[in-house]
């Protein structure tokens, strides 16, 4: 198992070391190895796609339509989630809309 973390910009696992860097090959962005071991330490934070904290049992608005796996269901843009909450992971939203519950990422939320 690889120790490389995800890139911080993109959440994609994609990434390789250059000399005292870590560098995104997908969106290019580069960070500095030692941030990545102060940033375990920390508690994670979660952040919407405007970059604002979020926090459990905000209201958060889809951004843009969201298609279900292995469902023909589309959440749409605009759908308000009342209660979120936080859990760790990849997608780290967890919430219950009129379609069901569903786990999101938060990069394509934005708080109310």
């Amino acid at each position: 198992m690889s120790t490389i973390p995800a890139c911080p910009q993109c959440t994609l696992e994609n990434t390789y070391p250059d000399g005292a860097n870590y560098v995104c090959a997908d969106c290019g962005y580069e960070w500095p190895m030692n941030a990545v071991a102060e940033a375990d330490d920390a508690d994670a934070v979660v952040k919407d796609a405007n970059g604002n904290v979020l926090a459990d049992g905000d209201a958060v608005v889809l951004i843009k339509d969201l298609k279900v796996k292995g469902s023909s269901t589309v959440l749409k843009m605009g759908t308000k989630v009342k209660s979120i909450r936080l859990v760790g992971g990849d997608h780290e939203v967890d919430c219950k809309m009129d379609a069901g519950n569903f786990m999101l990422k938060a990069q394509f939320l934005k708080k109310v």
